[in-house]
């Protein structure tokens, strides 16, 4: 099959001129503008790859203590029907685990120090099928026997009350029991069983786990405040909240993990949004030196271009030509871009620790920040747009030129050759 001969010339202006001193300027400035769209494309790859690392970890951390689907009755009250709610959620095929709950709020005390914490009564047997938290602490929880009240504290929380395992702390509970002498809080000794560590200094610094029994008795609640779910596939959620909405029976409230965190996953969305931008900018000041470039090689062949339309080349053959050339090096670039910044992100738990130690350096120290490694993750939903947007910037920064092109009149540039 014959190439058409626009591609074959628009291929040999792109690599022409290295060979030749007269045109090297315009080899380099198209070398450049080459060089800039593949350390554009490279660079936003890796930098959407490592949010998505950073997100996805800290995600799974929120969810190793948070259940995928929590449903609890209004106002902290007690489910009118636990066993009945527990039967029926099952039910979705979706759910693959299911356990109930007591959530309340109360103050912590041990000695002089006081701290407000999130307290949560769970089954012990029950909760490894709803948070992979209970299932790597099942040693710790099995010291949760109902009637004995014992707790099991995050680790920043038992250090900032100074408390060890077997030490009594103090449970005060928000509503007062009423006395003759008045309105008299409610406390309640219990004594420290374990400590567990989430990664996640927000409910590491605030959350109490008991056994849900005796958090009914200090709370004076009948039964379970909610049930939580783990579902097959955690991207589902919001859809299977809203079918079990209308399978469910009773007044009940249904609230999934995105909910839960919705501020946090906003600001993570909104925070790469504009990182695209701000990267794709760099990617589109690259492609537009193509501008540049694609106006001197149109003024070095103006010779060339009265040739081709005295032997009967339309104006849209020429434009074609120098299209073909412009997009010749956005390809290139955005390819060599792409290789490039998956091979990084694919690499970077390789290549960040060698810097590190080249630099004598560590760039996420562990005594400050939780997630100690790079994490990476490349996603076809962040590639697929970055490689389609640099080629439509190579494409778009082509048509001026090539416009230019078709419009030179062959007697007027064969005047003076």
């Amino acid at each position: 099959m014959q190439i058409p001969y626009e591609l074959a010339l628009g291929w040999r202006y792109t690599r022409a001129g290295r060979a030749t001193r007269r045109n090297g300027f315009i080899s380099f400035i198209s070398g450049v503008s080459m060089l800039g769209i593949a350390l554009g494309v490279a660079a936003l790859i890796i930098v959407l790859s490592v949010m998505n690392g950073f997100q996805k970890e800290v995600r799974d951390r929120m969810l190793s203590v948070v259940s995928h689907i929590e449903i609890f009755a209004p106002h902290g009250a007690a489910m009118p029907d636990p066993a009945r709610t527990l039967a029926e959620a099952q039910r979705n095929p979706n759910v693959v685990g299911a356990a109930p709950f007591v959530s309340a709020q109360a103050l912590l005390a041990r000695g002089e120090d006081m701290k407000g914490t999130l307290v949560r009564g769970i089954d012990p047997d029950k909760e490894g099928a709803v948070t992979d938290l209970a299932a790597t602490n099942a040693e710790v929880l099995k010291q949760l026997v109902p009637g004995e009240f014992r707790v099991v504290l995050g680790r920043e929380l038992a250090r900032s009350l100074g408390a060890r395992v077997g030490d009594a702390i103090t449970l005060i509970a928000p509503a007062g029991q009423v006395t003759p002498a008045g309105v008299v809080p409610r406390l309640k000794q219990m004594t420290v069983a374990g400590t567990f560590d989430s990664g996640h200094y927000e409910y590491d610094s605030a959350l109490v786990m008991l056994h849900h029994e005796d958090a009914q008795r200090i709370f004076r609640l009948e039964g379970p405040t909610g049930v939580r779910l783990k579902l097959k596939d955690l991207h589902q959620a919001r859809e299977v909240a809203q079918q079990l909405a209308g399978s469910l029976s009773g007044d009940l409230l249904i609230r999934d993990w995105t909910q839960q965190n919705r501020t946090w996953f906003a600001a993570v969305q909104l925070e790469k949004r504009m990182m695209f931008i701000i990267l794709t900018l760099i990617v589109a000041v690259a492609a537009f030196n193509l501008v540049s470039t694609l106006v001197m090689t149109v003024t070095d062949k103006r010779a060339d271009i009265a040739i081709l339309r005295t032997l009967g080349a339309s104006p849209k053959s020429i434009m074609g030509i120098f299209v073909v050339q412009g997009a010749m090096v956005g390809v290139i670039g955005t390819c060599v871009g792409l290789l490039l910044g998956l091979g990084i992100a694919a690499n970077i738990d390789v290549i960040v620790p060698a810097i590190e130690r080249a630099l004598n350096a560590s760039f996420l120290p562990k005594d400050i920040y939780l997630i100690s490694k790079m994490p990476s993750e490349p996603q076809a939903s962040d590639i697929v747009p970055i490689g389609v947007i640099s080629l439509v910037l190579a494409f778009v920064a082509t048509l001026y030129p090539s416009w230019r092109a078709s419009r030179v009149n062959p007697a007027e540039a064969l005047r003076y050759e």
